[in-house]
């Protein structure tokens, strides 16, 4: 059997245990003292003045040993040992006292119960059995001595005197019983407390150890979970929802899941699990809007009671922004395919008007009527000439043709020159230009020129009014790279709002002249060469448009 104690001296319940063992003893004998002071103040002859004396001596003893005690703790004692000198020590001195205060009269035989109770707190079975034994012997003794005038009384009780042997023998039997009888039950409750605290302590052990792993499967998923109550106020939030949403979590927890999902603000609702698009602004300053793929489902309590509900949600921007540009590529390649068809089959008939075209006028003498019909003629070639090149430029994909080092800030001069020149320009607008000290990027220069030449033309085609055009290069570092940005921003009545999301659309377009490729165009180019392109509306009026192609150093 175990004992009730570990024994060593870093036990820290065991070592607390002790010291209000040694507090509890104080008390006792402070209480035994006063006992012993109001009968010797009463002048009660109950006590002759050799036990009173001999009874202090006792309760004396019992205040430097309760120091030794305390010393023996300090000095990193067993508790078991410890224990065992208390004990041992504490019987000898309950003889002492039971012997100054009647033998087997003596009412303080109470006394040894106490000792072996905390013997089996702190001994266990065979510790709690081995002080009864030293108590029923120091008892039994003590008595028969007595009895048999062995030792001498120092109590004078008529009383005690006519004690027959068989009331001396029943008294002493009784006791040794009884001693026996509290150790067996003393161990009896000690070993049932320890045993129910053992269990408690697996019991808490194994739950705090479910609970380890439920939050550690909550943290470690990176799909937000997040529960609320029935009025919606969240309970839990985990480590992915703070990363998906940017909010912490002290944040979060008890505010109302309609700040954090105003689309959910209606839950908990019927129950069951359903499924929906959310769409979310992060909380934390510059996380942008997200969208969300949410799960509802009805958290219930052990007894089956609805309580509120779970919210299993995971960030679906990315993956919805893959399928658009996924989309995205598909219509450009169909387009790309398309255009290659187109290209080869108006080109020929092309070459073959044109070529009419420059007969006539150099064989016939036309009259001005005829003249003005091969004029019409021509410009129609024009048109469809600029419409092949457009989808001649859509049919490429990055890699082909030449890429060489060019100096952007000239592009953009004769690009700008190049509008003067053709009648695209409005007097109205003036035009503000700034310059970064990077000029070089690689590239191919025809398509690069396109591109600049696209986003300048809808800005002068929006600012029909006048204005000011201002064009600007900078050097911008974005995730890791280095590029050099174009950024053209016009004051003009800027882009409707239900057309933002389209306008980068093949064949959209405003004007009725426009063939819906000039973005078109600039997104293929910008993709070819590794960039970027962004158009957005400002705040208040105009358009701006930012093309950014990576930089390359010009060695």
């Amino acid at each position: 059997m175990k004992q009730a104690s570990t024994g060593y001296p870093g036990n820290r319940r065991d070592l607390e245990r002790l010291r209000w063992l040694i507090f509890l003893r104080l008390f006792v004998v402070s209480f035994l003292v006063g006992i012993a002071a109001v009968i010797q103040a009463s002048g009660d002859d109950a006590l002759s003045y050799r036990s009173l004396y001999l009874l202090f001596a006792v309760i004396g003893c019992t205040y430097p040993l309760s120091l030794l005690y305390m010393l023996l703790t300090r000095l990193g004692v067993s508790t078991v040992m410890n224990a065992s000198v208390q004990s041992a020590v504490d019987v000898v001195l309950i003889t002492t006292l039971v012997y100054a205060t009647g033998g087997a009269g003596s009412i303080y035989s109470i006394l040894y119960p106490l000792v072996i109770m905390y013997a089996a707190l702190f001994l266990g079975r065979r510790g709690s059995l081995m002080v009864a034994s030293l108590a029923a012997i120091c008892y039994g003794g003590l008595v028969d001595l007595e009895y048999f005038g062995y030792i001498p009384p120092i109590h004078e009780d008529p009383y005690y005197r006519s004690f027959t042997a068989g009331h001396v023998f029943s008294r002493i039997f009784i006791h040794i019983v009884f001693f026996y009888i509290v150790a067996v039950i003393a161990f009896y409750v000690v070993e049932r407390e320890q045993k129910t605290k053992s269990l408690l302590s697996e019991r808490e052990d194994s739950f705090r150890r479910l609970d380890i792993l439920h939050r550690s499967i909550i943290e470690s998923v990176d799909v937000g979970i997040v529960t609320v109550d029935m009025e919606g106020t969240v309970r839990s939030f985990n480590r992915a929802a703070e990363m998906i949403i940017g909010c912490r979590r002290d944040q979060a927890m008890g505010r109302n899941i309609k700040h954090l999902f105003p689309a959910l603000s209606g839950i908990p609702n019927d129950g069951g699990v359903r499924r929906i698009p959310v769409s979310v602004e992060a909380i934390s300053k510059g996380a942008g809007e997200k969208t969300l793929g949410c799960s509802l489902s009805t958290l219930l309590d052990p007894a089956m009671n609805r309580i509120g509900a779970i919210i299993v949600f995971q960030d679906l921007t990315d993956i919805k922004t893959m399928e658009r540009e996924l989309e995205k590529s598909k219509r450009m390649a169909f387009l790309g395919k398309m255009a290659a068809v187109l290209t080869h089959e108006l080109r020929n008939p092309l070459a073959s008007i044109s070529g009419s075209v420059q007969l006539l006028r150099r064989d016939l003498n036309l009259e001005a009527g005829d003249r003005k019909l091969l004029d019409i003629i021509e410009r129609g070639r024009n048109e469809l000439e600029t419409l092949v090149g457009d989808f001649l430029l859509l049919s490429r994909s990055r890699g082909m043709g030449s890429y060489e080092e060019i100096d952007l800030v000239e592009i953009i001069d004769e690009t700008i020159d190049s509008i003067r020149l053709g009648g695209e320009w409005n007097e109205g607008v003036s035009l503000i230009r700034r310059h970064d000290d990077d000029r070089l990027v690689r590239g191919k220069k025809s398509e690069v020129r396109q591109a600049v030449m696209n986003i300048t033309v809808n800005a002068l085609q929006a600012m029909q009014e006048g204005g000011e055009l201002t064009i600007e290069t900078r050097r911008k570092d974005v995730n890791g790279g280095a590029y050099l940005e174009v950024e053209v921003r016009d004051d003009g009545t800027g882009i409707d709002e239900k057309y933002l999301g389209i306008i980068r659309e093949p064949f959209f377009t405003t004007r009725e002249t426009g063939t819906g490729l000039g973005l078109v165009i600039v997104d293929r180019v910008m993709e070819n060469h590794g960039g970027y392109f962004h158009i957005e509306n400002m705040t208040g009026r105009g358009v701006r448009a930012v093309v950014g192609f990576p930089i390359q150093a010009a060695d």
